[in-house]
């Protein structure tokens, strides 16, 4: 287990950074694809956090030089959140945080009470990101049909259970399907292939085919067979809805 005082802070995030959390806290991460994707790289992150003697990281997106929005579940108190990413020398850089907001209709128990839960959160850094990060595009319309093809993309795991296996920014083609949502989009492998998300790819993007715009946050996802939780369906929370919410955090944050 990674245990730390809190005046070796410093050192416990590097070492985070370096295990790629194989201690992880169940998040969700993308399944499938082997090789590297940097298409997306200026507009996404990785969120880490601890507690007690465990670590886990998350995927989150740019929306501004000290915003990033990723999903509720992933989210600490302050002091036990960072935002990391490697600069361009592939030197590992590990950002403060200055405040959170988590989307008032998150409810962490939501899967065994069987209730809605909007799984959002904003994160604001003490200091602005690298200057080649730029504000991803966020959908508006919230149109989706069963069928449309949406890209997910994430720092997650491409073995499940393989805590060093994440770290590498992958995405995968995937197809949505139902049921059909004004709050959430369902989305699986077209080819049976078993892509999509599973652990560390949580507030990770759900893009548009093309690559355009984000559509949704990845929060959650299930497996094929009993006790394997990757690879079946990956779902999340649409951006379009949730507009009124993002808008309005940045607003008070002066952003």
């Amino acid at each position: 287990m990674i245990k730390t005082q809190w005046r070796r802070r410093l050192p416990f995030w590097l070492l985070l950074c370096a295990g790629i959390c194989a201690i992880s806290l169940p998040a969700l991460a993308l399944v499938g694809p082997a090789s590297e994707d940097q298409s997306f790289a200026a507009h996404v992150v990785m969120v880490l956090k601890r507690g007690g003697d465990r670590a886990g990281f998350c995927t989150g997106v740019v929306l501004a030089p000290q915003v990033v929005l990723t999903a509720a579940h992933c989210v600490a108190p302050i002091k036990d959140m960072r935002i990391h990413y490697k600069d361009d020398t592939g030197r590992p850089e590990i950002v403060e945080v200055r405040a959170v907001a988590v989307h008032p209709g998150f409810r962490a128990d939501a899967l065994s009470k069987r209730v809605v839960s909007i799984d959002l959160a904003l994160v604001e850094t003490q200091a602005p990101l690298d200057a080649r990060f730029s504000a991803a595009e966020l959908d508006e319309a919230g149109a989706v049909a069963v069928g449309q093809s949406v890209r997910v993309v994430g720092y997650g795991l491409g073995r499940e259970g393989e805590g060093t296996s994440g770290g590498v920014l992958r995405s995968a083609a995937l197809q949505v399907r139902a049921p059909l949502s004004a709050i959430l989009l369902w989305a699986e492998d077209p080819n049976g292939a078993g892509a999509g998300a599973c652990s560390g790819d949580s507030g990770g993007p759900i893009l548009s085919g093309d690559g355009a715009k984000v559509l949704a946050i990845t929060t959650w996802s299930a497996g094929p067979n009993r006790g394997v939780h990757c690879g079946a369906v990956t779902q999340g929370p649409l951006i379009a809805p949730q507009r009124a919410w993002i808008d309005g955090v940045l607003k008070r944050w002066g952003l």
